[in-house]
């Protein structure tokens, strides 16, 4: 039997980009549910694993990324959500968690079949990372209030392409167990 993994999505984040005043709302909102789903996740010995952008920082590691967020805008916002000593951290650089990182290898050699996808943005990295899951036959759960968005009707339509299109379970984080 595969395992589950959380997988969070771009929350170690500097605040600082172009749509960060649009998506602010929408990440305070997630950002205690992804905490809570963190410390079940961790009370339970499930697999913790951050995908993150390096913000176009190609000498930077998940540490830098870490600091660099927690000297942004919101360090309010990344402080929860920080990654411990027993979580993986796989750096992106596009939409994808799966676009030209070694995440396929590591969920194959943990066995992980099951991905449950928190983070940001939901219309673009959840979505663009639950097709790419899918087409590897990989489950899929994705809990709403643990995914923050820009674009709220984007956000919607994406989280029913999921459930449509990719047989991903579409509930609130409380329905998850970790």
């Amino acid at each position: 039997m595969s395992r589950k993994a959380l997988i969070v999505i771009d929350m170690i984040n500097p605040y600082d980009h172009q749509d960060a005043d649009q998506l602010l709302p929408s990440a305070e909102r997630a950002v205690p549910v992804i905490a809570d789903m963190l410390k079940a996740a961790r009370g339970s010995g499930s697999l913790v694993i951050y995908a993150n952008d390096n913000f176009g920082d190609w000498r930077s590691h998940h540490g830098e990324i870490v600091e660099a967020a927690m000297a942004g805008a919101r360090p309010d916002l990344v402080e929860p959500l920080k990654p411990d000593d027993n979580s993986l951290f796989v750096v992106k650089a596009r939409h994808s968690i799966f676009y030209e990182t070694p995440l396929p290898y590591l969920l194959h050699q943990l066995d992980v079949g099951h991905l449950v996808l928190t983070g940001q943005v939901t219309e673009q990295c959840i979505l663009y990372s639950a097709l790419d899951a899918h087409i590897r036959h990989m489950d899929l759960t994705i809990p709403r209030d643990g995914v923050a968005h820009i674009h709220a009707d984007l956000a919607d339509a994406a989280l029913r392409m999921t459930e449509r299109n990719m047989g991903a379970r579409v509930c609130a984080a409380e329905e998850i167990a970790l």
